[in-house]
């Protein structure tokens, strides 16, 4: 199986699945949604390729809201994934949600963005799907579960094998970026049913429902959202960017032992 992995905030710490001698190889893929190529990072891991692609750039430079998530989903597509799993820090809401250091598979999202390239189907651009292998047709694709069940229910089985506690659901709400949220907007966010925030789940996964391919999000919680990190004996929060310089590195390790569970799995 060939299955597409995007990694986002912490990938740079991200070492390939498999064994530690595997070749890692790099490979270009021109789409239609982009002059320059996408760069692939591929690898063979317990019988399946890997292809991997760091969502914001080489040196993460690419903030949220300027990322060509269309020529994402179309490269990997045009490369021949069949699944994606993407790698998501989040910011954790509720209990349900998950505290810093922990793992959610959410199954559910709101899209509060804006501005971004989010469809294949768009005027002109619609010429290119039969690159893609989907209809030129407009299509409406189902949003209702909008992270694939069967993948997600194989990621939390990986987990369970591996011993990782992760929160078993969740919403996350996608924010514009990228500054992060106030203190009120989480309270919002909360009203509005969200465990978790990010901003890059969307369009991410509904770009992946157009192209057909099952997604499924692993969202590291690396820090409290706004507003809600304990107040320690002095009265004060811990700032945000505290909490990620002490949670990126462990959710990464973790993300990466349920990956390796996940490939184990698939090869069994």
């Amino acid at each position: 199986m060939h299955i597409g992995l995007i990694g986002g905030t912490g990938a740079g710490l991200f070492s390939p699945l498999g064994d530690s001698g595997c070749i890692v190889e790099q490979i270009e893929v021109q789409t239609a949604f982009a002059i320059e190529s996408v760069v692939i990072k591929q690898w063979q891991a317990h019988g399946h390729w890997v292809l991997f692609i760091p969502r914001h750039g080489p040196n993460a430079q690419t903030p949220p809201h300027k990322v060509n998530y269309r020529a994402h989903i179309a490269a990997l597509k045009q490369a021949g994934v069949e699944q994606i799993i993407a790698l998501n820090a989040v910011g954790g809401i509720t209990a349900a949600g998950g505290s810093p250091g922990t793992l959610t598979i959410p199954d559910q999202y709101i899209d509060y963005t804006y501005g971004r390239e989010h469809t294949f189907y768009d005027g002109q651009q619609m010429q290119h799907c039969a690159d893609l292998g989907i209809s030129e047709a407009l299509q409406h694709v189902e949003c209702s579960r909008p992270l694939d069940a069967a993948l997600r229910r194989a990621l939390l089985q990986a987990a369970v094998t591996a011993g990782i506690a992760v929160n078993a659901a969740g919403t996350c709400a996608v924010m514009q970026g990228p500054r992060l949220e106030t203190a009120a907007e989480i309270n919002k966010l909360e009203r509005d049913g969200c465990d978790i925030v990010g901003m890059t789940l969307a369009p991410e996964a509904a770009l992946a429902a157009e192209a057909g391919l099952p997604y499924a999000c692993i969202a590291g919680v690396v820090n409290c959202a706004a507003g809600r990190a304990p107040v320690d004996g002095k009265g004060q929060q811990q700032s945000i960017h505290e909490q990620l310089d002490e949670w990126v590195g462990a959710c990464m390790t973790q993300s990466h032992a349920l990956l390796e569970a996940y490939l184990q799995q698939l090869s069994s």
